[in-house]
């Protein structure tokens, strides 16, 4: 396209110092405004992360989305907002970059997706993992019969050990901004990663395990729960603001099997790693195993962060330039991802009883 993509950032969240960052890496987009309930803050933002000169500072969300240069706006506020402010972007026209979780519950989501889809805008989740090529090579990996066969059990953790501050004061923590909690937060990413592994395709039932932890506002800060499909898949996850930070995904078939340590943030921002196994079996006398499973490395010129930022720019120019339609591919993927998130909620409300998930 002739021009980057122009982002407007719709609040100053902690997450959009790292976007603001991935969008000056991107080679088609680039900040031309910030927007905040205070001028003032917005300006320190501009100055504090180095944007571009020139970028424009507004003191309220609706002047950022009045503003003629902003081309698609990037939402990081708190999830109890999002439907409200992602259906005014996409209403004046604004490609909608929007943090994880969408939204609070897939209805609210579905009035997000509405208008996106009536005003031709592109939608994209913040979910930045799924545009590192490790996961292109992974899934080249989990789609090779021969070497991996069908997904039969998978596993999932992400937990950070929040700080006694974070657990009182951090918007995650509180019902009114944040209300799905550590299962928002971290479980989002558990979910989407049984989602990935297994091509989409929607677990039956969602059983959350017993004695979740709640702050005393109700909100849960650790939990998990096992997903099942009817031909006996089954999915396990956990997420906690309780525990070490973790980052662990195993995803097991038939004849190979999957590791990663650092599946939502790599390790190392320039290469990440897994290990995979195929047709393993016990040496002799059972004293080890034959073969090892094979290290791969995939090494990346930009972060999945700016990989992101880049492809939903090359989509919103497609549209822009072209008069492409919007790519539905993204769209699809977070309302699955919100409808188990949901059903896994409402089984941590009922006691653990089973939920099934369905997309009406």
């Amino acid at each position: 396209m002739a021009n980057p993509v122009g982002f407007g950032i719709m609040g100053c969240a902690e997450i959009a110092r790292k976007v603001c960052r991935a969008i000056g890496l991107a080679p088609n987009a680039t900040v031309v405004a910030v927007g905040s309930r205070s001028v003032d803050k917005a300006r320190r933002f501009i100055a504090n992360n180095g944007l571009p000169e020139g970028t424009r500072a507004h003191g309220s969300y609706e002047d950022l989305l009045d503003d003629p240069k902003v081309d698609a706006v990037y939402v990081p506020l708190p999830t109890s907002l999002h439907v409200r402010w992602a259906v005014a972007a996409a209403g004046k026209g604004k490609h909608v970059l929007l943090e994880k979780p969408t939204a609070l519950c897939v209805a609210e989501l579905d009035q997000i997706l509405e208008a996106c889809e009536s005003n031709g805008v592109q939608f994209m989740d913040g979910t930045m993992w799924m545009h590192h090529p490790r996961t292109t090579k992974m899934r080249e990996l989990l789609s090779d019969p021969n070497r991996f066969g069908k997904v039969k059990l998978m596993n999932s953790t992400f937990s950070l050990y929040a700080d006694p501050n974070f657990l009182q004061n951090d918007i995650r923590v509180k019902p009114d901004l944040d209300s799905l909690g550590s299962l928002g937060d971290a479980g989002w990413y558990c979910i989407r990663a049984t989602l990935w592994a297994n091509d989409y395709e929607l677990p039956k039932t969602a059983i959350a395990f017993p004695h979740s932890v709640k702050n005393e506002a109700g909100v849960v800060i650790s939990s998990g729960a096992s997903l099942h499909w009817e031909d006996g898949r089954i999915a396990t996850f956990h997420c906690s603001f309780l525990a070490h930070l973790t980052m662990e995904l195993s995803v097991i078939g038939s004849k190979g099997a999957l590791h990663l340590s650092d599946f939502i943030v790599p390790f190392e921002e320039n290469a990440a790693g897994f290990t995979f196994a195929s047709d393993s079996w016990f040496t002799d006398l059972v004293t080890g195993w034959q073969p090892l499973p094979s290290k791969h490395v995939v090494s990346t010129d930009l972060p999945q962060e700016a990989l992101m930022v880049t492809e939903f720019s090359k989509l919103v120019g497609a549209i822009k330039d072209s008069g492409s339609k919007p790519e539905r591919k993204w769209p699809i993927i977070s309302r699955k991802t919100q409808a188990v998130l949901d059903a896994v909620k409402t089984s941590i409300d009922n006691g653990s009883q089973p939920a099934e998930i369905v997309l009406s």
